[in-house]
């Protein structure tokens, strides 16, 4: 009982530090990764529930990979529509807290690896997409652009894989897959906005993708802040690491 006592004394002066750190700060950028929507029940890639962990006929890493895109479009629509297009999920208190942050002048931007578009759905405006969003798809002969709903209703066509009704070329999803390069604007755009932060927080993420996880060495500010259940290789770099869930933490934030 005593060890459980301290615990979550730690704990509180570890949040009571992060808000000393909001408040005095004014240019925070949020880095987050798949654990910042766990908590609106989409499924992370790498935790042993993840989506890398489940069986199926190929890896997952070659099923949402350019190679499967082009040579087994039928297997990577099949993939993609059962598990990366997620229907009615709402953002939750950090996508809500993060928002607020912003609104209120604090926070200058968010670079996620997410690609669910739940930080805009909360109403964030300054969002960086490193691996673009399901909510964008474009044919890639025409370039029309089409929503997520499009995609998802591909599962009844003839072929099973979304053709544009205009010039009937294939709807490719704007996510970054495997073996494909990251947006240049968005990259300069990320790089940018950390490089200029007084503080960086990171969220949700295990920091193993690269290039992403490489951009927490453009920060230049005063603290970087570490949220994240398990430890990462970035631990001992940061002035504050909480492993705890995001939503327990921000659930506690102030916005002044």
């Amino acid at each position: 009982m005593e060890e459980t006592e301290l615990t979550e004394t730690s704990l509180d002066e570890k949040i009571a530090r992060l808000q000393k750190i909001i408040d005095e700060s004014s240019r925070i950028v949020f880095f987050g990764g798949a654990g910042v929507s766990t908590e609106s029940g989409i499924p992370d890639f790498r935790s042993q529930d993840g989506l890398y962990s489940q069986k199926w006929k190929m890896p997952p890493e070659y099923m949402v990979s350019r190679t499967c895109f082009d040579k087994q479009t039928k297997d990577f629509f099949e993939f993609y529509r059962e598990k990366l297009i997620i229907k009615d999920v709402k953002p939750n208190t950090t996508h809500l807290k993060l928002a607020e942050l912003e609104k209120a002048g604090k926070l200058s931007a968010i670079v996620t690896q997410n690609i669910d578009g739940l930080h805009q759905a909360a109403g964030s405006k300054c969002v960086y997409e490193l691996h673009g969003s399901t909510l964008r798809n474009f044919c890639m002969n025409c370039g029309e652009p089409y929503g997520i709903d499009f995609i998802a209703q591909s599962e009844n066509s003839p072929d099973k894989i979304p053709h544009c009704t205009k010039c009937n070329g294939i709807v490719k999803p704007d996510v970054v897959l495997y073996e494909e390069g990251l947006d240049e604007n968005v990259i300069n755009g990320a790089v940018e906005a950390i490089s200029t932060a007084d503080t960086l927080i990171i969220g949700g993420t295990s920091l193993v993708v690269y290039p992403a996880a490489g951009f927490i060495r453009y920060f230049q500010g005063k603290n970087i802040v570490m949220i994240n259940k398990s430890s990462t290789q970035a631990d001992s770099r940061c002035d504050l690491v909480i492993h705890d869930s995001l939503g327990k933490v921000f659930g506690q934030i102030k916005v002044n």
